[in-house]
């Protein structure tokens, strides 16, 4: 048995921590240029579509990368690969600040996808090998958490600075936060340690005996990975353009806006503290999945008629991002259900991939609904992409509960 089945209690609670730090770091900066987007769209006279075009870039590479990284972390250990992925954020940002043109923002953009792509198989192999197992499931659902707190903390943060010093000025003070927590990471480096680090499976085999790529072949694994490209199509349609659409549809200020995208993040974080519990209560993971996603879609449509009040389309965003949250814990239980042991990294490595490909075509598909001036169409997009998981998660479910019926 490896060091993190007898791990004491701090020991893990730290490496939990650390872990969940980084992987905020990287959510943040999922937001990097979209809370920037009315400054970068006056200065450097861009479209819509050509906004979303630079997260395209981010996710892409981040998409290619994540579903190599897995293989990396495998043979360099994860450790080093965290920390090359968080000083690659860092140096993104000081690249971003400095642009000067549009070729400049997409070189800023590959760079922190570059950097992004190896946040969740580095992450999930270090929180595998180092915390206890009775804790794995507290440690997943930080881990979920902290991202999303990224993600509410990044438009807060970057258009406060930008209304009173700049774009610039908040790009750079953006790259303080990665190398901080890089320089934290390497004084705890001991704690991320990994005894399993130097083994190296073999190019054509894995560790069951099975071919390094016949997990592939599994159909659950691709519904797993079309569950995540289409709740990543929602997802990026918030991200991106959920502020300049309500913006657009309510006459409310960019502040309210941006309140309102805080609201979805904040509640998302505490729909997945409840979700965690619900699915701790089933094995029909898909079930709770379906109820969480169908109230999400009704809220988003609500939102896209136009026809409420400014203040309960703010109070919506709370509630399409509470149902989001309660899906999460779900969701990763799921996948792990659907994947062979022996192919539990790889699996995630290639699932989580859907992710990003996702988020890199929404901003393109949503920019040029905003771009001809269908904001409406912006949340009504949102919705349809997430009742449409609900027929994916149902199918993994589905398989995997009549897998499990013959044991």
């Amino acid at each position: 048995m490896s060091v993190a089945a007898i791990s004491p209690v701090r020991q893990d609670a730290q490496v939990i921590g650390l872990v969940g730090l980084a992987h905020g770091v990287s959510h943040f900066f999922h937001l990097i240029l979209a809370p920037l987007f009315p400054w970068l769209k006056q200065d450097f006279a861009l479209s819509y579509a050509q906004l979303g075009f630079l997260m395209t870039v981010f996710f892409v590479v981040s998409g290619v990368g994540q579903a190599l990284a897995g293989f990396v972390v495998d043979r360099v250990g994860p450790r080093l690969v965290l920390f090359c992925g968080i000083a690659l954020l860092g140096v993104a940002a000081l690249v971003l600040s400095q642009a000067q043109s549009y070729p400049m923002l997409m070189a800023g953009s590959l760079l922190a996808g570059m950097g992004n792509s190896v946040f969740h198989p580095a992450d999930f192999t270090l929180l595998n090998r180092r915390v206890s197992q009775p804790r794995l499931g507290h440690a997943f659902s930080l881990h979920g958490i902290s991202g999303n707190l990224g993600w509410a903390a990044a438009p807060i943060f970057l258009a406060g600075i930008a209304q009173v010093w700049g774009w610039r000025s908040a790009l750079l003070a953006a790259a303080f936060i990665p190398f901080t927590v890089l320089a934290l990471l390497l004084v705890c480096r001991r704690l991320l340690e990994s005894e399993q680090a130097a083994v190296v499976r073999s190019p054509q085999r894995d560790g069951g005996g099975g071919h390094l790529l016949a997990f592939m072949a599994l159909p659950a694994v691709w519904m797993c990975f079309a569950f995540f490209l289409i709740t990543a199509l929602a997802l990026g349609g918030i991200q991106s353009f959920s502020a300049s659409a309500l913006r657009a549809l309510y006459g409310v200020s960019l502040a309210q806006a941006t309140a309102g995208y805080t609201a979805y993040m904040l509640a998302s974080a505490a729909g997945m503290v409840w979700g965690g519990f619900l699915a701790a209560k089933t094995s029909r993971h898909d079930r709770t999945i379906a109820i969480a996603f169908t109230a999400a879609g009704a809220f988003a449509l609500v939102v896209a008629s136009g026809a409420t009040p400014a203040w309960l389309a703010l109070a919506l965003m709370g509630a399409i991002g509470f149902g989001a949250g309660v899906a999460g814990p779900s969701r990763d239980l799921l996948i792990r259900a659907a994947a062979p042991k022996s192919a539990t990294g790889r699996v995630y490595g290639v699932v989580y991939s859907g992710l990003d490909i996702g988020l890199s075509l929404a901003p393109l598909l949503f920019g040029a609904l905003m771009d001809v001036g269908q904001a409406g169409m912006v949340f009504a997009g949102i919705g349809l992409f997430q009742c449409l998981a609900i027929l994916t998660a149902v199918s993994v479910g589905s398989r995997s509960a009549a897998a499990r019926a013959p044991a």
